[in-house]
């Protein structure tokens, strides 16, 4: 371990400050709320977390659209120190979903710590008290640990068509569905063909009297081998021992199979290509339509999507699939490049969120006086471990940069991330840190392998152009790993790895707990 470096520091921060915490956590989807859980396990009190929207969920309380459902499998998405009895399916809906962090919350005794309806305004350490300076539309908040759990499907990302403020109807995102707007009989538009409107298609299909769907790029979609589960199956989920955690072991390890395909050798996905081309055939008999829905680019490139209604609804009589790009919108219609105006009454957009720029990011000022934004947009977006970053003691990101996955549960990342959390805060006390910060070149090394290995993955040599990637073309948001690789780097807090500040941090009554100190460890093998 080393001392902070002298680079100028930002001194003291002159806020009024109207609250004091040990520990300042931001969001409450999946991230926030196993946050909480753990630190009041691991004894600490002193915390509080913000959430700017009125109740937990995060993503799962944001997307409400019709259809909206996870595309990983149930018995994998839910805390493994929580399991959930109660799935109905083997994929759940988004109303199970929400319901079960409903649950969790209010079961798990933290829900007096949540702060709803507070967003960040700006976060800016203050590196005199080795303390976070935190406004917030509520006031302002001063902690010794930042952890920004904010998530990377959280901010909407909008696209820049020339006119489409101009116009008239209803227009809003998927993650903002209006619930207020009655799509039968309209003629509606849907911008995009991700993992959101695929969902949405065959639902706003049924009920539209027309549906013009824009495409970009053409996605894998393979085969939804969902299934309800039985009364009786249901009974052994919820009252026989060791059966749930039988089901989820096997759902781990058959979705941990799927790496090799994404990040050693794409030609292995073969069988899978051969799944999804089934399910084109068997949806659409049209051999032109057919020809449009097919991608040309390595499956696994882009997301693959899984649904078994969205190709019949493309085919439907009322379904229009539109891919000469889209020139601009005006009061009452949508004008592609070829001239082609087409009147609607709604437009949905279905185009994705902010995951290589994040918007919380231009909002959190580091020890040098810059924002986290900043930083990224000199060296682009990385982080240590995908959970700390140099510059920026004290602040521990949860699902941050290449921390994202292809074939398995965030979840899984999330519990990771968080025990990396709680060792570090265990050694802070332990040790009486005031601050501890990783090290430029640790932080370097640990990118530039990572980027190394990234340049073997489909999402680099699949011939695709994607989210995943960043405006240098470097994949800022999966991590090209098995998960329990990832696990194995996080398990313990490397302290070899970090500047730390000596000086003592202030007494508390919680009592510390003794923990092992790795070495820095390389990306897993």
């Amino acid at each position: 371990m080393t001392a902070v470096d002298a680079t100028p520091a930002v001194r003291h921060v002159d806020h009024h400050v109207d609250h004091h915490v040990d520990h300042l956590v931001v969001g409450a989807g999946f991230a926030g709320l196993c946050a909480a859980i753990k630190l009041q396990e691991d004894g600490e009190r002193d915390f509080v977390v913000i959430e700017k929207g009125e109740e937990v969920g995060g993503t799962w309380r944001d997307n409400t659209y019709p259809g909206a459902a996870c595309d990983v499998p149930s018995q994998l998405y839910s805390f493994s120190f929580a399991p959930n009895p109660e799935w109905t399916s083997s994929f759940s809906p988004q109303p199970e979903i929400q319901a079960y962090l409903r649950r969790v919350a209010r079961e798990s005794g933290t829900l007096d710590r949540f702060r709803f309806g507070t967003r960040v305004e700006d976060a800016t350490w203050d590196d005199e008290a080795a303390r976070w300076t935190v406004r917030t539309s509520a006031g302002t908040w001063s902690a010794r640990t930042l952890v920004v759990g904010a998530g990377g499907l959280s901010e909407p990302k909008l696209p820049d068509i020339e006119g489409i403020e101009t116009f008239a109807g209803h227009l809003f995102h998927s993650a903002r569905w209006d619930h207020d707007v009655d799509l039968a009989g309209k003629r509606v538009a849907v911008i995009g063909t991700g993992a959101s409107a695929i969902q949405i298609v065959p639902e706003v299909q049924r009920v539209a009297d027309r549906l013009d769907v824009y495409q970009r790029t053409a996605p894998w979609v393979i085969p939804r081998n969902d299934r309800r589960y039985s009364r009786i199956e249901r009974a052994a989920l919820r009252h026989v021992p060791g059966v749930q955690k039988a089901y989820r072991t096997a759902t781990y390890w058959g979705r941990e199979t799927y790496v090799p395909a994404f990040t050693f050798e794409p030609a292995i996905a073969f069988p899978a290509r051969k799944l999804a081309e089934a399910n084109i055939a068997r949806g659409i008999r049209d051999p032109e339509l057919r020809a449009k829905v097919t991608p040309q680019f390595a499956l696994g490139c882009k997301r693959v999507l899984i649904s078994n209604a969205y190709y019949p609804a493309l085919a439907a009589d009322n379904v229009d699939l539109v891919t000469d790009r889209i020139a601009r919108v005006t009061p009452t219609s949508v004008v592609t490049a070829d001239g082609t105006e087409r009147e609607v009454d709604v437009i949905i957009v279905a185009t994705g969120f902010h995951t290589t720029e994040l918007p919380i990011t231009e909002h959190v000022v580091g020890r040098r006086g810059r924002t986290l934004a900043d930083r990224w947009r000199e060296s682009g977006m990385a982080a240590y471990k995908g959970t700390t970053v140099p510059e920026f003691p004290n602040l521990f990101l949860l699902v941050g940069p290449n921390t994202g996955l292809g074939h398995s549960s965030m979840v899984f990342m999330i519990e990771s991330q968080v025990q990396y959390l709680r060792q570090a805060l265990r050694t802070m006390r332990l040790n009486r840190y005031a601050a501890v910060e990783p090290r430029e070149d640790v932080a370097a090394g640990w990118n530039d392998r990572l980027q190394q290995r990234m340049k073997r993955t489909v999402w680099q040599r699949g011939g695709c152009s994607s989210w995943y990637l960043d405006e240098h073309g470097r994949n800022t948001t999966l991590w090209p790993r098995t998960t329990f690789g990832f696990r194995a780097a996080l398990r313990a807090f490397d302290t070899a790895a970090y500047a730390v500040r000596g000086e003592p941090a202030p007494p508390s009554s919680t009592p510390a707990t003794p923990t092992t100190h790795q070495q820095t460890e390389d990306v897993p093998a």
